[in-house]
C-alpha cells in the first residue's frame, strides 16, 4: 500500500510561475503583468485567481441560505379540487401527503432532491469557504474532491423543479384538479439558481494557497 502524500509537499501551478485561462483552460507562463494580459489563444482576460472568489461566493450563498426558509415554509403550490378545500403545501407537507398516501418512492425523491441536496450545497459550501479563507491545510485533497462533487451535482440541481413539476403533473393526472404554483415556488427556484451561481464563483485553487 502506498504511502500517503504530504499535501503541504505539493508544489502549485503558481508557485512554478504557471497560470490558466479560465475560459478556454490554456496553461502558460504567467506574465509579469496579468492584470493587463489577455489569453493568446481565445483573447479572454487573465487572472491568478478568480477576482473576489470568496466574497462574492460567500455574497450568493448567505443569500441562497436566506431564501431557503421562506421555500420550505411558504406553500410551493395551491391544489383545488373539484368538490373540496383549496390546499396548499409546502415541500415537505407535500413528502409527508405522498407517504402518506403510498407513494414512498416519490415521498423519498422529493425529500432528497427538495431538500437534502440545497442543505447540503449550502453546509459543503460554507465549510470550503470557511477552510479556505482560513488558509487551513486540513485535508486539502479531499476538500477538492467535495470541491468537484458539489460541482458535479450542480449540474443536475435543476431536477429539484422538476419534481415540483412532476408532483403537480400528479395531482392534475389523478383528479379533476386546478395546481397553481405558490411563492414558495419562486423561492426554491432562486435557491437552485443561487447555488449553482455560488459554486461556479469559488475557485477551488485557493484551497492550495499558501498564506500571503
Amino acid at each position: 500500500m502506498s504511502a500517503a502524500i504530504d499535501d503541504s509537499r505539493v508544489v502549485t501551478a503558481a508557485q512554478l510561475g504557471l497560470m490558466r485561462c479560465d475560459a478556454c483552460g490554456l496553461v502558460l507562463e504567467a506574465p509579469r503583468q496579468a492584470r493587463c494580459a489577455n489569453c493568446p489563444r481565445c483573447g479572454a482576460p487573465l487572472h491568478r485567481r478568480q477576482p473576489n472568489s470568496l466574497a462574492r461566493t460567500w455574497a450568493l450563498l448567505i443569500a441562497a441560505t436566506v431564501l431557503y426558509i421562506p421555500a420550505n415554509l411558504l406553500p410551493i403550490m395551491r391544489t383545488v379540487s373539484l368538490g373540496e378545500v383549496p390546499q396548499s403545501d409546502t415541500i415537505l407537507s407535500g413528502v409527508v401527503e405522498l407517504w402518506v398516501r403510498g407513494s414512498w418512492d416519490l415521498a423519498v425523491i422529493v425529500f432528497v432532491a427538495s431538500i437534502v441536496v440545497p442543505l447540503a450545497k449550502i453546509a459543503i459550501l460554507a465549510m470550503l469557504l470557511l477552510t479556505t479563507g482560513a488558509h487551513s491545510r486540513w485535508r486539502r485533497r479531499e476538500r477538492s474532491r467535495i470541491y468537484r462533487f458539489v460541482e458535479f451535482i450542480g449540474h443536475w440541481s435543476m431536477l429539484d423543479i422538476f419534481v415540483v413539476a412532476l408532483m403537480a403533473a400528479l395531482v392534475r393526472f389523478q383528479s379533476l384538479a386546478d395546481v397553481t404554483p405558490g411563492p414558495g415556488a419562486a423561492a426554491f427556484g432562486a435557491v437552485v439558481v443561487l447555488t449553482m451561481l455560488a459554486s461556479k464563483s469559488f475557485d477551488p485553487r485557493l484551497i492550495w494557497d499558501p498564506p500571503e
